[in-house]
């Protein structure tokens, strides 16, 4: 019995809405606003002027894209990817898929070169290099500008892709692309360049990631060297397909698929310890605890009064500098604050202080969290919120993961203020 088959039988597929070069997209009856995405054992290159069957590809690719798509959701990206479904296929949101292919680039290689005669290979974008492509099959999928897009006027589920919409998807382009960099630095691997591609969700009326993301979509050079790549650039290289040749190609995809899993561990995990001077702080230590939660950094909360027991403090201090784990220690104490300062200048792991001010004496207690002795370089940040975002920052240094979420939430306000002036432009016309 074949993938697809098995499929029917367990989701009640309804009719074929796309197919493309690797994958069939099918309409779910039973989850109205759902598709199954079915990748296809086909391998093309150069729009499909050379293609061949890879046994096992259908597999390879599914497990990468799912994994690809689980890593940028639970940063908080917005895609369509719902859950796994089987082996070959994953469930997603029905879009209507815009039609531009969104190409991010660190690395000049490639077709960048034949289009950009005296740019030497290697040479590396800072900022990233952005460019969109019209995906037209019969003109080889031209290269478009942002006036071209605007120009086109493509209305899908509803929405007008206008200015709003261009800049929301090369944002979150180039976003995607640093994460997904940032994930594969961890495995000693360079992410060249990267394609994507958006829809628009025909039940939220949302821009989304959509399509997949698999080793089609990317160059990926381990250790900075194309001569090892791994991605499907080897298959075009090819002079001559052959089945030892095909078995390489094979082996290079189940080496990404194999190290894309390991993008969704975490290599250095940190935690927050909150220090609070009595439990009537509680409340304002709980806003950080949930704050850090929202980045995926474990928070513990202890008590502990640096006037009124210092050894225990300490004591405190030793227990969590003892395991080896990256900390971040987080003072809160109103009126005197001695938390911060005893902290900050017996250890060598980071101290926030974030005061909870009060309306009363808060003008002058923070002093005692601003005003330091010579030697300690504890912070302070008023907002809880903002203190474990600083903490995350600290820590997302060398967590992928907890970076991830940062560089998420950052598009993420962007996206919600540019939508926000688009909407108050509205009302005013």
């Amino acid at each position: 019995m074949s993938q697809c088959q098995v499929c029917k039988n367990k989701l009640k597929l309804g009719q074929k809405l796309n197919e493309g070069k690797t994958k069939q997209i099918f309409e779910l009856v039973d989850e109205p606003g759902h598709v199954l995405v079915q990748s296809k054992d086909q391998i093309t290159a150069g729009n499909a002027v050379r293609k061949d069957q890879m046994e096992g590809k259908a597999a390879i690719a599914n497990k990468t894209t799912s994994s690809v798509f689980k890593l940028l959701q639970d940063a908080g990206f917005k895609t369509a990817f719902v859950r796994q479904h089987s082996d070959t296929a994953f469930v997603a949101s029905r879009c209507e898929m815009i039609p531009i292919e969104w190409v991010c680039r660190r690395i000049a290689t490639g077709s960048f070169l034949k289009r950009n005669p005296g740019v030497k290979e290697g040479y590396r974008f800072s900022p990233l290099k952005m460019e969109m492509f019209f995906k037209d099959d019969a003109n080889n999928d031209p290269q478009w500008s942002e006036e071209q897009l605007l120009a086109a006027g493509f209305e899908l589920a509803g929405l007008t892709i206008g200015r709003c919409e261009v800049d929301i998807m090369s944002k979150s382009t180039v976003a995607i692309f640093e994460v997904l960099e940032k994930a594969w630095g961890t495995q000693d691997c360079t992410l060249v360049d990267m394609k994507i591609e958006f829809g628009v969700n025909v039940t939220t009326k949302e821009i989304v990631l959509a399509d997949v993301i698999d080793n089609d979509s990317w160059r990926l050079w381990p250790a900075g060297d194309r001569s090892q790549q791994k991605d499907k650039q080897v298959y075009r290289d090819l002079k001559e397909v052959t089945p030892e040749a095909m078995q390489m190609v094979k082996r290079n995809f189940e080496w990404v698929a194999e190290r894309v899993k390991l993008l969704l561990e975490s290599q250095a995990k940190g935690r927050v310890v909150v220090l609070m001077g009595s439990t009537s702080d509680v409340a304002h230590c709980e806003k950080i605890r949930k704050a850090c939660g929202s980045y995926g950094i474990p928070c513990h909360l202890r008590v502990t009064s640096a006037h009124k027991g210092p050894d225990e403090t300490l004591r405190i201090k030793a227990e969590y500098e003892g395991d080896g784990v990256p900390t971040i220690f987080v003072a809160v104490a109103g009126r005197s604050n001695g938390l911060g300062p005893v902290m900050s200048g017996n250890t060598a792991y980071p101290v926030i202080n974030c005061p909870p001010v009060t309306p009363d004496w808060g003008a002058q207690d923070i002093w005692s969290s601003l005003r330091m002795p010579s030697g300690l370089g504890c912070s302070t940040v008023l907002s809880p919120e903002a203190a474990a975002q600083f903490a995350a920052q600290i820590l997302g240094l060398n967590d992928h993961l907890v970076w991830a979420r940062l560089r998420a939430s950052m598009l993420n306000t962007w996206v919600s203020l540019k939508q926000a002036d688009k909407k108050l432009q509205e009302c005013s016309l």
